[in-house]
């Protein structure tokens, strides 16, 4: 589409809000569209694609520009990301600006900026993996994540979605792990598809829609959800509640009555970075931190309300083995009246043809999904 000083000037502002990070980006664009209303489809969508395109790669377009402000990140990332041509630009953009960031050469960065992390999230990937893994890793959350489609497959079946999709000129395809899961080409507005109005797919990662296949409830087994989306499905067999905490007197009535525990624990996030980029620059180490305290005390309060031969799955968003391995480890060592279940061996039961060993580990250079990892347990 063609380029207007008018539209650049939105786009900007769009992006000014973002880097704030005063809020998580999406909110603050979804902000920034409600207070300009007059903005069409078309122009919503390039400065929604440009201005995450920016903070995605905020780093490496800083230093190809030599400058952080707003402006420059954008002209930018429409240069190196978007593909526009030096030309597009011309009478837009400051010609000097325009030179240094199309002589920027890549290869001269520091590898943090080239994987446009900050330098202490890259520090923990290479010690963790090395640095062509590492890179390998930050690249791969530099691409936009696909749109996935879980199938409420109590109600039809994937194929029939699939046709449905097709009629209506949808371009899809099954997922390569999950069996109810449908991965889209494009990001067509599928919340005003008859479909998800009937309440027959549901946006959701593969990745986390493998959740629920490690859980693998059985009918007559207590279920929570949430109740809108329950409603939405044709669900009738949720009882929501809310506890205050593991000292709770509904969790302390609970305790040990449970067959399936998912603890979705709070997390960095930083397996969702394709989507959400603004959580590199908001989270940093002591962050972290907090969380994996938080995390071993969810955890251990959970694993009171699992029952004798009952399944607990540990589950998180993050790529931090501080999030992931070290709290399951501790956990283990802590509990053992819990023994560990093989996660392969979970999903193989279930015809998924997915091996990361013993506990799940999702990449998206690797598996095509958002940064997930989960470990079993069972009740002894």
């Amino acid at each position: 589409m063609r380029v207007t000083r008018a539209l650049l000037a939105q786009a900007s502002a769009a992006l000014s809000s973002l880097v704030e990070l005063s809020r998580p980006a999406d909110e603050a664009l979804s902000l920034f569209f409600r207070g300009h209303r007059s903005l069409g489809q078309h122009d919503r969508a390039f400065i929604a694609e440009t201005a995450f395109a920016a903070l995605r790669r905020r780093r490496s377009l800083e230093a190809a520009a030599g400058s952080g402000a707003p402006e420059a990140l954008l002209a930018a990332a429409l240069l190196r990301i978007i593909g526009l041509s030096g030309r597009a630009l011309e009478g837009l953009v400051e010609e000097k600006l325009v030179a240094r960031i199309r002589a920027a050469r890549a290869e001269s960065f520091p590898e943090a900026v080239r994987a446009d992390l900050p330098d202490w999230l890259w520090d923990r990937l290479v010690a963790g993996h090395g640095d062509a893994e590492a890179m390998r890793i930050a690249q791969g959350m530099l691409n936009a994540a696909p749109l996935d489609l879980r199938v409420n497959v109590a109600r039809v079946t994937r194929d029939a979605v699939l046709a449905r999709l097709g009629e209506d000129e949808i371009a899809a395809s099954t997922t390569p792990y999950s069996p109810a899961g449908i991965r889209l080409s494009g990001k067509p507005p599928v919340n005003r598809h008859p479909l998800f109005r009937d309440g027959l797919i549901e946006v959701q990662d593969e990745g986390s829609q493998l959740l629920a296949w490690l859980l693998a409830p059985r009918r007559g087994e207590r279920l929570a959800a949430l109740a809108p989306r329950a409603a939405r499905a044709s669900v009738s067999n949720v009882h929501a509640i809310v506890l205050s905490g593991e000292i709770d007197t509904r969790a302390k009535r609970l305790a040990g009555k449970l067959d399936r525990v998912l603890v979705d624990a709070p997390c960095s996030g930083f397996g969702t970075l394709r989507r959400n980029p603004d959580l590199k620059w908001r989270h940093g180490p002591e962050a972290v931190a907090e969380l994996a305290q938080k995390q071993h005390r969810i955890l251990a309060a959970a694993a009171r309300l699992v029952k004798p031969g009952g399944r607990l799955v540990y589950a998180t968003c993050s790529i931090l083995p501080d999030e992931n391995e070290a709290v399951a480890d501790a956990f283990c060592s802590a509990h053992a009246e819990f023994t560990p279940l093989p996660c392969n061996e979970l999903l193989a039961a279930q015809r998924i043809p997915l091996d990361t060993g013993e506990r799940l580990r999702l990449w998206p250079h690797i598996h095509g999904t958002d940064g997930f990892f989960a470990a079993a347990f069972q009740r002894r």
